[in-house]
């Protein structure tokens, strides 16, 4: 469902080309200036019309300009997917611009705030067709190739390989229909930082947004080889825009200090960028003094998309789930010995491994169809109960922590859910991930017992799921045996159950690790 917001007067929305792009399907209401759109593959008419609506990405926000209308659409929920988009269309204007479209970045998973520019695949000036690859984009999960949707030209990159920080919505490039026109926009400069809004439609457009004013305290700048106003006096206005502000709050820069480049010398985030890089901020160490006064050698790492965003979904996630915990040991002698035997037939017939964590993943899946209770979310209104097993295995790789989801886990062999964990932990290693790879999941299980020895631990849940399964290692144990004075060893393999308490009792969360528990130290069961 697609809700555009008209931003203009009433009679125009009587204009031809209007009726002819809201017909069948649309629901209007004039009186409350709002249209509400249904379904997909809405065609604009008119030259420099959206062409396809279908692909606008969830959550992204985007600036449409129709002949005089000048409309915001905003998709809610999540009614499209891909990482094709459809940017605005611009208008020539008096400053005597062709017609052009401002390329925004564009929400590619629902988490994305922000993204980065990892590299331009596309020259200036080069050719571009439906369906060519513009660049790739960094997300807070993944790096995603970005498509084109129209034939045509870039005529202008506005952000360059290794940009950071591009809110969603942000300008990054301009596209033109005539090559001729490439050159038009050599010196061009988006109007907007933070929107992909068309930057000259034909009509009257609206008053610019006010520059963000802002006082700050005189302060005494750094050292610094940026060029730099002197200090303004106490009261006096400064003018920048909010993203240079917050920039310069976050890294402690006398914004009073800073000369801007920007409109009527507002300080725009490039200014504050310039300073940064004129001190080494981030790339030398830095001494500090500790509380005897000694010297502190360190150095300020940059945080990456990935780590911020799994900083604040697991922030969230411990500060608003009621997480408990439930720890149990199972007996993995006889799933060893599958295992062994499973692994001769793979290799008898040129296939991989099997691995302990496979057998863990399907022993999971196995006891999520059982009970059902522990593969739901909580929403304010109601518990949804998937009718899916999809479950994110736990990645760690030098770029952060990834989590791809194995799809209907449940349903699949145990050789098909190894070559899947293999294929996705390799794209995790390679930050080649698409959305599909990690969207979708409805339990997560994490291994750290394998791969680095832990014998036990208590996971993190990932919302909106309610339940996380942390696997310790196998350890040799001596138990009693049949008779008073026997004894004989044993493998067992420490397992905890995080649970959102909300959606799952205690009771629940036990039966469920029995069900799996069962699975474990019956391994047979699995494959009937």
């Amino acid at each position: 469902m697609l809700f555009l917001q008209l931003r203009s007067t009433p009679k125009l929305f009587r204009q031809a080309s209007m009726v002819r792009w809201f017909s069948e399907d649309a629901q209007s209401s004039i009186d409350n200036e709002i249209w509400k759109i249904q379904g997909s593959g809405y065609k604009a008419s008119g030259k420099g019309g959206i062409k396809n609506l279908a692909n606008f990405n969830n959550r992204s926000q985007f600036l449409i300009c129709q002949r005089g209308v000048s409309m915001m659409a905003t998709s809610i929920g999540n009614p499209f997917s891909g990482s094709q988009i459809n940017p605005a269309r611009g208008f020539s204007s008096d400053s005597g611009l062709p017609p052009h479209q401002e390329v925004g970045m564009p929400s590619l998973s629902p988490t994305m705030t922000e993204g980065n520019i990892a590299r331009w695949l596309k020259k200036e000036g080069d050719k571009i067709s439906p369906g060519e690859v513009l660049c790739e984009v960094e997300t807070d999960k993944a790096t995603v190739e970005m498509e084109c949707m129209e034939e045509g030209y870039l005529a202008k990159i506005i952000c360059g390989d290794g940009a950071k920080e591009i809110k969603v919505g942000e300008v990054i490039a301009i596209t033109v229909e005539d090559e001729e026109d490439i050159a038009k926009f050599k010196d061009y400069k988006p109007t907007s930082s933070n929107t992909g809004a068309a930057s000259a439609p034909e009509s009257p457009a609206p008053s610019p947004p006010k520059k963000e004013v802002v006082e700050e305290p005189v302060r005494s700048p750094e050292p610094s080889t940026v060029k730099q106003s002197p200090p303004s006096p106490a009261g006096e206005r400064i003018f920048a825009s909010p993203l240079a502000r917050k920039l310069a709050e976050e890294n402690n820069v006398p914004i009073s200090s800073i000369k801007g480049t920007g409109p009527d010398g507002s300080i725009v985030k490039a200014d504050i960028e310039d300073y940064l890089a004129s001190r080494g901020k981030e790339s030398t160490a830095h001494k500090a003094k500790d509380a005897a006064g000694a010297p502190l050698d360190y150095s300020d790492l940059p945080h990456t998309q990935i780590r911020k965003v799994t900083a604040s979904r697991l922030l969230f996630s411990k500060q608003t789930i009621p997480h408990y915990y439930l720890t149990v040991d199972t007996c993995v002698d006889k799933l060893m010995d599958l295992r062994n035997q499973l692994n001769a037939l793979q290799e008898a017939s040129g296939g991989k491994r099997i691995s302990v964590n496979d057998l863990v993943i399907k022993a999971a899946a196995l006891a999520l169809r059982k009970v059902p209770q522990c593969n739901s979310s909580w929403t304010d209104n109601y518990i949804r109960q998937y009718h899916n097993v999809n479950i994110n295995v736990a990645v760690q790789t030098d770029n952060g922590l990834f989590v791809p989801v194995i799809k209907d886990a449940d349903k699949k062999g145990l050789s098909t859910i190894s070559n899947e964990v293999k294929k996705l932990a390799q794209k995790a290693r390679d930050n080649t991930l698409k959305p599909e790879d990690y969207e979708g999941g409805t339990f997560t299980v994490s291994n750290l017992g394998g791969p680095f020895g832990i014998k036990q631990f208590c996971a993190i849940i990932n919302p909106p799921q309610s339940g996380i399964l942390a696997v310790g290692s196998a350890e040799k144990r001596v138990i009693p045996g049949s008779g008073a004075q026997e004894f004989k060893f044993a493998s067992f393999m420490s397992v905890t159950l995080s649970c959102d308490h909300r959606v799952i009792d205690g009771a629940i969360g036990a039966d469920w690790l029995k069900a799996f528990k069962g699975y474990i130290e019956n391994p047979e069961s699995m494959l009937l």
